[in-house]
């Protein structure tokens, strides 16, 4: 009976483990929708995602001075970036920074 008790919890414990890392292998289901660090079939390196954007050139907001991609950033008539509307509106910061 002893053996049996043994045997049971070896089962339960291969189980879990099997659930745990069985999740992570390539290919298989993981809770990372996009795969994009999962390495290749081989068991390499995650390969590059064609999807994966450009880098893109960073502007400071006119009003604010926060740093933010091209593609949010909001333009003016004088083509001066803002980080949002308010700050557009707003217009660019006069004065010292604090």
């Amino acid at each position: 009976m002893a053996a049996l008790k043994y045997l049971i919890l070896l089962g339960v414990i291969l189980i879990v483990a099997w659930w745990t890392f069985g999740r992570r292998r390539p290919g298989g289901s993981d809770d990372n929708a996009d795969g994009a660090d999962r390495g290749d079939a081989a068991g390499g390196p995650p390969s590059a995602d064609k999807s994966a954007a450009a880098p893109q050139d960073m502007l400071a907001c006119a009003h604010c001075n926060v740093h933010l991609p091209r593609s949010e950033a909001l333009f003016d008539a004088d083509e001066r970036a803002f980080c949002s509307d308010a700050h557009r509106l707003a217009g660019p910061h006069s004065g010292s920074q604090p």
